[in-house]
Formats: C-alpha cells, structure tokens, sequence
C-alpha cells in the first residue's frame, strides 16, 4: 500500500531532508584525498545530531554506521572504516534523517581530485537520470514511467543500469512501498497521486549490471568490478508537479 502524506507529515520530511542536504553538502565541501571512510560518516553523523536529527542508517537492520560510503566499484552500503580515499577515486554518500518520527534519504557521487573523463561521464549521467526520473513524478502518471526514464537516460550513454536494488516510498518509515525499479517498460504500475513520497534513486554501472553482496554482507559491488555511482533525492508529488525535499 502506498502512503499518501498529509501536510504535517509533508512539513515534517522536509525537515528531515533539510538536514540530509545539509550533511550531504558538507561533504561535497570537505571531500578530499587522504580522508577515511569513517571521518566522512563523522561529519555526517555530527552535522544531522546538532540539527536535531537522528541517524536514520545507524543501527537500522544492524547497519554499525550513519552514512553508506561506497568508493569506485562499490555500488551502495558501503560500510565506513580505515579505507582512505585517494585521488582518481569516485565516491558514493548515502544518507537517511529521522526528525519528529518522518524520514528522508538522499545519495550523490563525488570525485576525489582528479577522476578519469569516462568517470565524469558515469556521475553525469547518473545524475540526469534522476532528474528524469523525477520528472516523471507527476499526478495521473504511472510509476513506471519513472523507471523508464531513468533506464532510458542511462543505455542510451551506454551504460548499465543496476537491477536487484531499487527505489522506494519514504516518509513514515525509511523504506515503504512501493519498490520503484530503475528499468522497465512505460504506462504501467500505480497511478501516482498527491502526498506520495518517493525517494528515487538510480544505480548506475559503467559495466556490466550485475552485483554481488560481500561478506560483511552489507557492501554491494558490481561483479565486473567496474566503477559505479549512485544519486538520490527524496520528492513529494504536488499537483504542480514534483518537490525535491532533500536539495543541497
């Protein structure tokens, strides 16, 4: 079932995804060789707690930190620790805000000094794709045509999309329905409507699609081990449109 949030409900994610954007760009500003995977979740963990939020990853199905650090090849919940970051590298921040009992989520990709052309490329594109998936979110639209922008932006740049992750519905709890899938085919699924809230969030592969969980199992990576990226933003459906609640 899908949640359709009041306006309170509404008030209260947007806070939320105030202080996801705020942590978020704090790392986009700080990011820079040299650091830790761990010294990237600190900063998140301390920019959301003196907001007055509270870590939405930390603890959630056991995951032992606030932010997911995915670096290069690893596509989502990256685990942070002693790893340092170097030039040339590509790196993912995830992160989730509970503030007054409402939930917001958002991603992006950064690159660390330097990076490759075909690297620049990858988080392009990744990023146009959530915005043509957003763009998507418009009441009497069908929840694949969300999908289908996103996959479209995405093979016509030759790249992959990934497939056994998806997005989701968020708001009153940190995942809810409906699983929003990155691929498939246009004019079908639920019609959206007003008050829903989606956080949508392409995957992208420079390779092949194919993943695999590692032994921690908490990190996805590709299986090719080719590089990957990843955006996020929380939106709510308005009948003027989509509403990104999670800008930084």
């Amino acid at each position: 079932m899908i949640i359709i949030k009041s306006s309170d409900e509404i008030k209260r994610i947007r806070e939320a995804g105030k202080i996801v954007g705020t942590a978020i760009k704090k790392i986009e500003n700080l990011i820079e060789p040299g650091m830790t995977t761990a010294e990237i979740d600190d900063i998140v963990q301390s920019t959301i707690t003196k907001m007055g939020g509270r870590p939405a990853f930390k603890g959630y199905r056991g995951f032992p930190a606030s932010a997911c650090v995915s670096v290069n090849e690893e596509v989502v919940h990256g685990i942070p620790g002693s790893r340092k970051i170097r030039s040339g590298d590509i790196v993912g921040i995830d992160v989730g805000v509970e503030y007054q009992g409402c939930y917001a989520d958002a991603a992006a990709t950064f690159p660390v000094g330097k990076i490759s052309e075909q690297a620049s490329t990858l988080i392009n594109v990744t990023r146009k794709a959530l915005s043509a998936g957003i763009e998507k979110c418009v009441v009497g639209n069908k929840l694949y045509d969300i999908s289908h922008a996103i996959q479209k932006v995405v093979e016509n740049a030759g790249f992959s999309i990934v497939r056994d992750f998806v997005g989701h519905g968020v708001g009153l709890k940190l995942h809810e329905d409906p699983p929003i899938p990155n691929y498939g085919l246009p004019n079908r699924g639920p019609t959206l409507k007003k008050g829903m809230v989606f956080a949508i969030e392409p995957m992208v592969n420079m390779g092949n699609y194919s993943v695999k969980i590692l032994k921690n199992n908490w990190t996805v990576v590709t299986c090719d081990g080719s590089l990957s990226a990843h955006f996020e933003h929380t939106v709510v459906i308005t009948p003027e449109g989509s509403d990104i609640l999670t800008f930084w």
